[in-house]
């Protein structure tokens, strides 16, 4: 029973990872239509923000480090590089292809290609007691982040102006921008959100591997990717529940089965859904 609840807990940990990068990805995907292949990028930004902050203004400090310097690049990004070529979907693939290698070596000059012991604090390194397991703090920190997360997007996008457009332009773009809304400026506020997102799980992501590095968001954004889809693009609740079903598949069947069999069932679980939805479209 102990070793079945540690799995839950340190897969929903996973979970919740994936789930910060995922949010942004679908949020930007479902409103601007931009397969955002740098999405990885921000989160290694926020990873060494929060890496280079951390020892000057404490652990919560450099965790905002992290997550304003992927909000600001995020939006940096688009305002300068995505926007021109809205409606060029292969120019997009391209562009934010190159900057995802781009950054990684960028980060490689300056920091090393080595992975980088991630300053944590110490009570994030401790055990706490939990129906007969002993579980990570590091993954109960990952699971609240990413709640409040869920709970804050709900929120902006249920309550908010801009929420409200962001919704709308999901549904019909076409028709919020006959209305008179500029849709360009709710397209960069989207990235932000997303980058801000990203650049958390960047900051958490080296608590919880213990370590930075300049491909570890490209490395995580793969997953990012297989439960976007899975989701559904542009749904943060669908994301959240995919996110749970790929973490928890991964960690359990690769503690009961062979190393990196969870891998592959995650992208066996991708495959399963797209042709049940295809199945289901065609009937």
């Amino acid at each position: 029973m102990s070793t079945i609840v540690l799995l839950a807990v340190t897969g929903l940990g996973l979970s919740a990872l994936y789930f910060l990068i995922a949010s942004g990805l679908s949020l930007v995907f479902g409103l601007a239509d931009v397969l955002n292949f740098a999405h990885g990028w921000f989160l290694t930004v926020g990873a060494y923000a929060a890496y280079w902050a951390t020892p000057k203004v404490g652990f919560a400090g450099g965790v905002a480090a992290g997550v304003l310097a992927g909000a600001v690049v995020a939006a940096l990004v688009e305002l300068v590089m995505i926007r021109p070529l809205y409606q060029r979907t292969i120019a997009q693939v391209l562009v934010t292809v190159g900057l995802s290698l781009a950054g990684v070596a960028l980060f490689q000059a300056l920091f090393s290609p080595d992975a980088r012991a991630f300053p944590s604090p110490k009570w994030t390194q401790q055990v706490v007691d939990l129906l007969g397991a002993r579980v990570p703090v590091k993954s109960l920190l990952l699971i609240a982040g990413a709640v409040v997360v869920l709970a804050a997007l709900l929120a902006f996008l249920r309550w908010t102006r801009y929420g409200l457009i962001i919704r709308a332009g999901v549904e019909n773009r076409e028709m919020v921008t006959a209305l008179g809304i500029d849709v360009r400026k709710a397209f960069t506020l989207v990235f932000a959100i997303g980058g801000a997102a990203a650049g958390l799980a960047g900051a958490l992501s080296g608590v919880y591997f213990e370590s930075v590095t300049p491909t570890g968001g490209a490395s995580l954004l793969i997953f990012a990717f297989i439960v976007v889809v899975i989701g559904g693009m542009g749904s943060i609740t669908g994301s959240a529940v995919a996110a749970v079903a790929v973490g928890l598949l991964q960690q359990f069947v690769n503690y009961y089965g062979s190393a990196g069999a969870g891998d592959v069932c995650a992208v066996a679980l991708l495959a399963i859904v797209l042709l049940a939805r295809r199945q289901t479209r065609q009937a």
